[in-house]
């Protein structure tokens, strides 16, 4: 296995796909998703989340933010993501506009997945991980993922000459309830491999 790859999940994609026609055959119908087999067990991701998290690194002010994150497909086997940031001033108003990036999200053998990411601040991202399935939901209508996570870590980094000092890190999301938590640890600024943001978001729009 290589070394990028954190551990085997406790499902794989083949499995999901298979539960999921089977309770659909099950119940006399077609299988109540139009998603591409490879991307059902990421499919708790898809929707608009809005929600608050907090930051901070060594030789960072502490600070809270509000952010949407957006996650989409177009029927192709691949998630659109897209993410903003703004800082939350003390008096609970939004501030000044803080992270952005955009990117996709691949499936990968093994329930494994890939992360490209692009960010203004002159670096490309590509990451790595598993996703696990914890649970699923099916009913006659819909076969839903109820729990999940997907763990990832830098595989390679490019940074334009006038780029951030920053060097990677690692990112644990995961789907808790109805809410989406998320966490980063970072290496950047001479520093080692740190926590840096989390948030709690909420979907507000399904996909």
């Amino acid at each position: 296995m290589p070394a990028n790859r954190l551990r085997r999940p406790a499902y794989d994609a083949a499995v999901f796909f298979e539960q999921a026609a089977a309770h659909a055959i099950a119940q006399g119908q077609a299988l109540p998703s139009s998603l591409p087999q490879d991307i059902l067990p990421m499919s708790w991701l898809l929707g608009v989340w809005r929600g608050k998290g907090v930051g901070g690194y060594p030789g960072l002010e502490g600070f809270e933010f509000v952010q949407e994150a957006v996650f989409t497909t177009d029927g192709r086997p691949f998630v659109h993501y897209h993410s903003r940031t703004s800082r939350l001033l003390p008096d609970g108003s939004v501030g000044e506009p803080l992270a952005a990036e955009t990117g996709y999200l691949r499936p990968a053998p093994d329930m494994g997945v890939e992360m490209l990411l692009a960010h203004p601040t002159g670096y490309v991202e590509v990451w790595m991980g598993e996703i696990t399935v914890k649970g699923w939901d099916f009913t006659d209508t819909s076969a839903q993922v109820t729990g999940a996570q997907m763990e990832l870590r830098t595989a390679g980094l490019l940074r334009t000459e006038t780029a951030k000092d920053y060097n990677g890190g690692t990112r644990l999301y995961g789907l808790v309830g109805d809410r989406l938590l998320w966490v980063m640890d970072m290496k950047a600024m001479g520093q080692e491999l740190g926590s840096h943001v989390s948030a709690e978001l909420e979907r507000v729009t399904a996909l």
